[in-house]
């Protein structure tokens, strides 16, 4: 990235498991901290390339975390 350093995170659809973004873990530069623990979300990889909704599965665990399953 052109602002510095950065440390990320997928982030990926329980219903899909495609990649639609990532999380910024760690700045390495002092003027980019506030970046940390943010999250970018591709809008075209969660809206659809025309700017419908994608269909999610019910079976998929939306909004769950491996937390919640221990």
């Amino acid at each position: 990235m052109i602002t510095g350093l950065h440390t990320v995170a997928d982030i990926f659809c329980v219903g899909c498991g495609s990649i639609v973004g990532w999380k910024y873990e760690t700045a390495h530069e002092e003027t980019q901290k506030y970046k940390e623990g943010k999250s970018v979300l591709e809008r075209v990889k969660v809206l659809g390339p025309d700017g419908n909704n994608y269909w999610v599965s019910h079976e998929a665990q939306v909004g769950s975390s491996d937390a919640d399953e221990a």
